[in-house]
């Protein structure tokens, strides 16, 4: 088996596929990418049993086949070659021979029959979105998936399907996000939870535009396509928490805040922090708002204060710095809204201003400070 393929075309392509394979795999072929070869169409294939990504690619070949290449050794090597032609020559014991325009590399490959085989993709349902809408809904919820491996539902990202629109949700058990989509038409009211690996890996190969994006799904697996790429991945066996039931319906004190202002302050108050807490206090009176932060094991202390919009009694709450952090830097808004009530009842962050097809609603735990 013989065929001629672009170094960066190839490059470009196998690093959109590459995060898949992971760093201690079970089976060394886990290691290796699967070349399949049909009709001058090269199919790239990465596994780690649980996602599988796919990449399409056009070459010149004179006949077809399927050899699996070491992954590691392939992507270095191409990532030192500048842009020219290869020429990939496999025997029939899977030896490979890759000639460039100056050197000739050699390299074992394994036989593809072990390589394992991807889900089929039987009753699926699908639905379509683009590009830009996906990856604004990962971005927006990825950041508050728990990484506690004992609430196997917590790991992943809830997808809420609605006729009318799409709902993400995610959370840690101390912050919560729910992003609504009200554009996507999805074919029937529905469910399932996405690991975050692959929503990673999405995030890294999906371009931010229009482009439209096939999403598809069964009871085990979700299925992705977007131009030459797909992914496919087991969903989550587990049941997502009630998350309605959290959020409060009514936090009668309000506070509008300029978002970058508010953001910059958090991060310079909460370097005084307690490092295990990242416990910052708000103190709220009157237009003004006093962030408070002190490590007493170093006798450490930050303080600051800011003008606000406040409408309401006056209030101290604390939060996790780190999670304000995060929430405030996944939405664009110029000024945010802070919905409280007691200091032990979960507060509520809000973009001023978005979009009338979206709808960002994030929620964080109060700490108890002493």
């Amino acid at each position: 088996m013989k065929f001629i393929v672009s170094s960066s075309a190839l490059l470009k392509q196998l690093q959109q596929i590459n995060g898949v394979i992971g760093s201690n795999n079970v089976l060394p072929i886990l290691e290796d990418f699967l070349f399949e070869i049909d009709n001058n169409k090269l199919t790239v294939v990465a596994t780690d049993l649980e996602t599988v990504m796919k990449i399409h690619l056009d070459i010149e070949a004179k006949d077809n086949g399927r050899v699996c290449i070491p992954a590691k050794i392939l992507m270095d090597s191409l990532k030192n070659l500048p842009n020219q032609p290869l020429t990939f020559d496999i025997d029939k014991n899977f030896g490979i021979e890759i000639t460039s325009d100056n050197g000739k590399y050699k390299v074992m490959g394994e036989n593809p029959d072990n390589f394992p085989k991807e889900p089929p993709a039987d009753d699926t349902s699908a639905f379509t979105m683009t590009s830009h809408q996906l990856l604004t809904a990962i971005n927006k919820s990825i950041f508050a998936v728990s990484n506690d491996d004992l609430r196997p539902a917590m790991t992943g990202v809830f997808f809420e399907l609605e006729k009318t629109g799409l709902t993400v949700v995610a959370t840690d058990a101390h912050r919560l996000v729910r992003y609504r989509l009200k554009e996507v038409n999805c074919p029937k009211a529905d469910n399932f939870i996405v690991p975050k690996k692959p929503l990673n890996l999405l995030k890294s190969s999906l371009p931010d535009n229009e482009d439209e994006i096939s999403v598809s799904y069964n009871s085990n697996h979700m299925f992705v396509t977007h131009g030459t790429v797909e992914l496919s991945c087991r969903l989550l066996d587990a049941r997502f928490p009630d998350y309605k039931v959290v959020i409060p319906a009514e936090n009668p004190y309000r506070m509008t805040i300029g978002r970058q202002d508010f953001q910059s302050a958090l991060r310079r108050v909460s370097i005084f922090s307690n490092k295990s807490t990242n416990l910052v206090t708000l103190n709220i009176s009157g237009s003004a708002l006093h962030l408070m932060a002190q490590d007493v094991d170093f006798s450490f202390e930050g303080n600051e204060r800011m003008s606000c919009q406040y409408d309401g009694e006056d209030i101290v709450i604390s939060f996790n710095a780190r999670f304000l952090i995060e929430m405030l830097g996944s939405t664009s808004s110029d000024e945010v809204r802070l919905e409280l009530s007691t200091p032990t009842k979960a507060g509520l962050i809000k973009p001023v201003e978005q979009d009338e097809n979206e709808d960002l609603l994030m929620l964080a735990m109060p700490l108890m400070s002493n």
